[in-house]
């Protein structure tokens, strides 16, 4: 059969990510999880002798993020090898006991939290003057204190670090579903030959200039959803019920609140969002009328709406090829930013083609002893350069703040986490604009750069509001079930892209496939991050050196500010509406050229 998948043995040894830069081998991991296994143990004497003085306090502090990170290293370890073959169960083993560790080591960690809290901030601002050691965990302090209604006492801040493995369980099952257990059906392609629908190739599938071939894998990926739908909207409610027990049991006034409270991120942000997106729905609606005037159709399905608009435009880019697209597009960050991406391009980050039993998708992660990972599934597509581009973005932002942050402020919010890797797909479409010679291909990429709005910005904050409305019901003890979680989802498409839109029943189940869905509250950052990077890069792209030096910064600043302070380095402020009206004013400009073009 045509495009059959290697198997993990088969695939080249230079497209896999060097995953022994963590661990040389599985015995030296066993190794370091015993270890760090029998010294969780201490945390106990480190307890009892934390209240003397300021150097008890930093010993205890000092062990307890040297633990973690230990731990940490673990857990990427056995994860990255187990997204390597998901049918591999000896990593599914070394991946639950990892977290099972992680799980110990923050139940005996519980108690440091409420044991600040009851030293109160004098005592804490005393030792920190006394003791120079301490000052490092001034900021850590302060979120302590910040959010000193919150924290409970120890006996309950134990119990819920026990119950945190408990409630990964809706989010364990649906990976194992979606990633190994999952089949999908044969269809025939373009040639008319027998290929497999994945995960990895559905999306390359309905960009298919072959209306029949965007149908069959459209029809036949949600056929399979459906088939599964009452186990699948069982797990989502599970998803949604844990969350709110965590929300209600800290004493936050909703899923929501409790979701954004951690990177210090106003509700009225995410609601904000909503309402400024569906005052520019109208903009979303005039591209999809555009897009079916462009295809000729009396009738545009969703499976339509990936297709490029221009016709004769093939642009099958090779991985050798998209890395050298992508270095060049990131010369306005500077030559060192370009260095440490070629650093990455050749030292092992990146896990390239699909494979059996791969993890679907694509991701940055990584541990802060060792340099950051990026799983791809390539294509050799425009799409796959721009999913370079984004993941290379995700971990040059991890590579920057390891090297100029602390362990405990390297880690950044979610909130950030997707500026600079949209950033690096603007950036990228410009570059490509540039050089382009060819008007279809102008074309063609102006294209491809509105898709970025529909689907990272509407589409996200569509799936945001799907999010909103569905946790709210469950605090509103309302049951979601398969039914009426696909009867809200096809109603925010049907009003998310219009009545030039034909919204087929299928769509309804998409919820269902959703991987981000579990962890709640995620996805309005694409759509906040997104229209932040629209502001800095064009910003850069005009030559703003301040912003640059401020965009700079903020790549190194990890998680040593809040969020919302972070972006004010490049000059966004998302208390105001400002980054989603200059989104959507160049979403308009672009819209505007394309159709004008499109008609010469």
């Amino acid at each position: 059969m045509k495009n059959r998948l290697l198997k993990r043995s088969e695939v080249k040894e230079s497209y896999c990510w060097n995953i022994k830069d963590i661990y040389i081998s599985d015995e030296e991991w066993e190794s370091d999880y015993k270890q760090i296994k029998s010294r969780i143990s201490y945390y106990n004497k480190l307890k009892n002798d934390a209240e003397k003085n300021a150097k008890s306090l930093l010993k205890l502090l000092d062990f307890n993020f040297q633990i973690e990170k230990n731990a940490e290293k673990l857990y990427v370890y056995a994860n990255q090898k187990s997204h390597e073959d998901m049918t591999v169960s000896i990593y599914q083993d070394m991946a639950a006991r990892a977290a099972a560790l992680l799980v110990k080591i923050e139940d005996s960690a519980a108690f440091i939290s409420p044991f600040i809290m009851s030293l109160g901030e004098e005592k804490i601002d005393k030792f920190v003057a006394s003791e120079p050691g301490l000052r490092i965990y001034r900021r850590y302090f302060d979120i302590i204190f910040r959010k000193k209604e919150h924290i409970l006492d120890e006996k309950t801040e134990s119990m819920l670090a026990r119950v945190s493995d408990i409630s990964s369980a809706s989010s364990d099952i649906f990976a194992m579903f979606n990633n190994a257990d999952i089949k999908f059906p044969v269809i025939k392609d373009e040639n008319g030959e027998d290929v497999q629908i994945t995960n990895g190739k559905y999306v390359s599938f309905l960009r298919s200039s072959n209306r029949d071939v965007r149908k069959a894998a459209f029809d036949g990926l949600y056929s399979v959803y459906n088939a599964h739908k009452n186990m699948l909207a069982a797990t989502y409610r599970a998803n949604t019920k844990q969350r709110y027990f965590y929300a209600e049991t800290r004493k936050y006034g909703s899923a929501m609140e409790y979701s954004l409270s951690d990177a210090n991120i106003p509700v009225s942000v995410y609601e904000k969002l909503i309402e400024a997106t569906r005052n520019y729905l109208p903009l979303l609606h005039k591209y999809v009328g555009i897009r079916k005037k462009a295809l000729g159709l009396s009738e545009l399905h969703m499976y339509d709406m990936y297709v490029p608009l221009v016709k004769d435009v093939q642009m099958k880019i090779s991985y050798e090829e998209a890395k050298r697209l992508v270095y060049d597009a990131m010369e306005p960050l500077g030559k060192e930013y370009q260095q440490f991406l070629k650093i990455g391009f050749e030292g092992g980050w990146i896990d390239v083609y699909e494979n059996e039993g791969k993890r679907s998708g694509a991701y940055s992660w990584g541990c802060y002893e060792s340099h950051p990972y990026v799983l791809l599934n390539h294509q050799d597509d425009l799409n796959s350069v721009f999913t370079l581009a984004h993941e290379m973005g995700h971990a040059l932002h991890s590579y920057y703040s390891n090297r100029n942050q602390p362990y405990i402020y390297a880690g950044y919010k979610i909130f950030v986490a997707e500026v600079a890797s949209t950033c690096n797909e603007a950036l990228l479409v410009n570059y490509l604009l540039k050089h382009s010679k060819d008007k279809n291909e102008k074309l063609y990429l102006l294209n491809y750069f509105l898709e970025q709005f529909r689907t990272t910005f509407f589409r996200q904050t569509m799936f945001a509001e799907f999010e909103k409305i569905t946790h709210e019901m469950t605090q509103r003890d309302e049951t979601l079930t398969a039914e009426n979680m696909c009867a809200i989802y096809k109603q925010l498409n049907e009003d998310y892209f219009g009545e030039e839109a034909f919204v087929d029943d299928e769509i309804a189940i998409e919820w269902a496939r959703i991987p981000h869905f579990y962890t709640p509250f995620y996805v309005y950052q694409y759509a906040t991050g997104f229209a932040a990077s629209v502001s800095i890069s064009s910003a850069i792209l005009a030559g703003d050196k301040k912003v640059l030096d401020g965009y700079m910064e903020f790549l190194k600043s990890g998680g040593s500010k809040d969020p919302i302070d972070l972006l004010k380095l490049c000059g966004v402020d998302m208390n105001t509406g400002r980054p989603v009206e200059m989104c959507m004013k160049t979403f308009e400009r672009l819209l505007e050229q394309f159709s004008r073009e499109l008609e010469d």
